[in-house]
């Protein structure tokens, strides 16, 4: 059995196959032991009539569709495996020859991994991404701090205003018969959340415990009920409690009772660090994402149909799971989900293309600068993934056995792409952003007019 490449253009290999009269003698062979057990022959048991009988009373050719399946699937992955061909798609088989008594000839065209022709990816110039953490920020975390640490507290001094919380009981009407789901009680609505149909939180504001409302609004075009889109609408509004947030004074006692400092100015200065490295971490990730992103910009590479396909399969499967992870689960919600998820994969095409294009252009420069990651580096890894586990001590090194034997191809790919980020983010040259030009000033058309005469 011999093959060899006859064509390849682009990433499209052509592969011609030749199997000898003998070795196709075996095929049948095998194609007989395979289906014999099917075939029911007068004076034999079903299964156990001679090869010679079958063929005699059917001709030779019964067994010739099998046997050119087995020669095929013999035959085609050794060559794969001698050619070192990278293969990412089934292969399109093609009989060139097949006659009784001559040496079976195919072909296999297949789709393999394109050619990478790299740009000159060390040196690439990238705008550095700068984030300064200011005073503000520092004061708006604060705030975010105090904010979770407020009391709900009621009012009974004042009529209910913009961020207050209020219990109310509803019912809502539609050409005054009520309508599903336009009923609740002890509803509490935060005003200003717009939360409701929009309008119907403003009506609140000025009023006061106890009071009832009737609250006018009209339903957007595109609600979600059918019945309900566009319609003018009455809710009978009671207000059984008003309650606002009370927000702790920014005070030392304040920085103890939510923190492990004695100060505010100590929490304060924690609360910059903590900012800080937040900012150092967003900082490296551009600046990450803008070198590999220019480095795969610059590479002019053709991309298989087949494996942007399935890298958008791979992204919907991904946010379908995001969905269920939320709670949305059960038959109650399949029809919802996959409508979701089939619109996202409509619009994810450039996202997969980009996806594709980087992994295969970073696999090509690990390749060509041979980055290796060593058996210690592969433990060190594995070390860090089973203690964010927090697996129990007598039970650590067979977690770990499990990680190294599960994944460690998975972490060595991992590892090798950190190491090559890390070496073409290292070689890049940042500049500073350039800078927004002045506004020139427009001539308008009678200046114009008159710059004309002037000239003249």
């Amino acid at each position: 059995m011999s093959s060899k490449i006859l064509k390849k253009e682009k990433n499209i290999v052509t592969l011609e196959f030749t199997v000898s009269q003998e070795e196709f003698e075996k095929a049948v062979n095998k194609a007989y032991l395979k289906v014999k057990n099917n075939i029911n022959i007068q004076g034999f048991r079903k299964g156990k009539a001679p090869r010679h009988i079958i063929e005699k009373k059917y001709g030779k050719s019964i067994f010739y569709d099998d046997a050119l399946d087995i020669a095929v699937q013999e035959a085609y992955p050794l060559a794969v495996n001698e050619l070192k061909l990278d293969i990412i798609d089934s292969p399109k088989i093609d009989v060139e020859k097949f006659e009784e008594g001559e040496d079976l000839i195919f072909k296999a065209e297949v789709e393999v991994m394109p050619e990478v022709e790299l740009p000159d990816y060390k040196g690439v110039e990238v705008v550095i991404t700068e984030i300064k953490v200011t005073d503000e920020d520092v004061e708006g975390e604060l705030k975010l701090i105090q904010e979770k640490n407020a009391r709900i507290v009621e009012v009974t001094d004042r009529p209910a205003q913009k961020g207050d919380f209020l219990t109310i009981d509803y019912e809502g009407f539609v050409d005054e018969e009520q309508f599903e789901g336009g009923t609740a009680e002890n509803h509490t609505l935060e005003i200003g959340s717009n939360s409701f149909i929009p309008g119907f939180e403003d009506q609140l504001i000025g009023k006061t415990k106890g009071e009832e409302v009737k609250v006018n609004v009209t339903f957007p075009e595109e609600y979600h009920a059918e019945n309900l889109k566009g319609k003018d609408a009455v809710f009978n509004v009671k207000i059984h409690e008003i309650k606002t947030k009370e927000l702790p004074e920014m005070d030392d006692e304040f920085a103890k009772d939510v923190s492990e400092f004695d100060t505010l100015e100590e929490l304060k200065e924690d609360t910059r660090k903590v900012l800080e490295q937040k900012a150092a971490d967003q900082v490296k990730i551009s600046n990450d994402n803008n070198v590999v992103t220019k480095i795969v910009n610059d590479t002019n590479l053709e991309i298989p149909e087949v494996l942007i396909q399935r890298e958008i399969e791979y992204l919907g499967r991904n946010y379908e799971q995001q969905f269920r992870q939320q709670g949305f689960s059960g038959k109650k919600y399949d029809d919802l989900i996959n409508n979701f998820v089939n619109q996202y994969k409509e619009g994810a095409r450039a996202q997969a293309e980009f996806n594709v294009k980087a992994e295969l252009v970073l696999e090509a420069i690990i390749k060509n600068e041979g980055i290796l990651i060593s058996d210690e580096e592969i433990k060190e890894e594995v070390n860090k993934i089973a203690q964010s586990y927090n697996v129990e001590e007598d039970r650590l090194e067979g977690f770990k056995e499990s990680i190294m034997q599960s994944s460690r191809n998975y972490i060595e790919e991992t590892l090798q792409k950190r190491k090559v980020i890390d070496m073409l983010v290292e070689n890049a040259v940042f500049v500073d952003a350039p800078e927004a030009p002045e506004a020139v000033e427009v001539v308008e058309s009678e200046d114009i007019e008159e710059a004309k005469k002037d000239a003249e």
